[in-house]
């Protein structure tokens, strides 16, 4: 469940010719293929979420303060510290391109607190003169033991799926990945297919950006549980990449890999 507020960016470069066909057929795709290991936070490749929250169902604030790289790793973290209306301080990045279908993966580690959402997801939306689609990897801090899988077409969400997460999501660093394609959608976990979308009306069709963001409710109780607050919670992402729609894996981990 995400509710984007207006955020207006510069002007995208151009996607290079190899992509222009998906671009084209994407509306608006601008991203190429890239892995990124955080050792530092790029400011032309990723947007700070900074002064504003999304909604009442959200307690927290989007802080820049909340962001931080830390032993090769991008920390989103959630505290109690008063920002605008709310309470609470929390942390999200975006990116600034839009990426259509391909491979998508981040190794990270949730954090671990009832009431908190960890998420890895791609979004467009109204606020950028687009359909709402979204593709989502949910960490619920109530259960973390599982990940939800979800994905919005046109606004319209509701195909809902959990997925195992062996070991505990916030116990160590896991793999989450999906695979997007024009006529199917494949989620994995730490390398293993978890669930697969062969409808097309459940299948977003327009570009997005990818979100990581940690945020957290006092209202979502059946949802993320009863928030649990007695000390700041971090989400921890090691690891992001993209790899375009029939082009090589990038790293040896790379479920692309595996796949081809």
């Amino acid at each position: 469940m995400h509710l984007k507020q207006p955020i207006r960016f510069a002007s995208m470069m151009l996607a290079t010719a190899c992509l222009a066909g998906t671009a084209e057929a994407q509306n608006g795709s601008s991203g190429t293929s890239f892995v990124e290991t955080f050792d530092a936070l790029d400011p032309a490749i990723w947007y700070i979420s900074d002064g504003w929250n999304n909604g009442s169902h959200q307690n927290c604030t989007w802080s820049r303060k909340q962001v931080r790289i830390a032993g090769g790793a991008v920390e989103l973290t959630f505290e109690k510290r008063s920002v605008g209306e709310r309470d609470y301080a929390c942390g999200e990045i975006q990116t600034r391109k839009r990426f259509g279908y391909g491979t998508y993966e981040a190794r990270m580690k949730s954090a671990d607190a009832s009431g908190l959402n960890s998420a890895f997801f791609t979004y467009i939306g109204p606020a950028d003169k687009q359909p709402h689609d979204e593709i989502d990897f949910e960490v619920l801090g109530k259960d973390l033991s599982r990940v939800q899988l979800n994905q919005y077409v046109g606004g319209k969400g509701g195909n809902e799926e959990l997925a195992d997460v062996p070991g505990g999501a916030a116990s160590g660093f896991n793999d989450y990945a999906f695979v997007w394609e024009k006529d199917r959608l494949r989620y994995f976990v730490n390398g293993r297919m978890v669930h697969e979308v062969t409808d097309p009306t459940k299948i977003p069709q327009n570009a997005q950006k990818i979100f990581f963001s940690l945020w957290g409710t006092d209202t979502l109780k059946d949802w993320m549980g009863n928030m649990s607050y007695s000390a700041p919670s971090k989400m921890q992402i090691d690891r992001l990449a993209f790899t375009a729609a029939g082009e090589a894996c990038q790293f040896e981990e790379s479920i692309v890999c595996k796949l081809n």
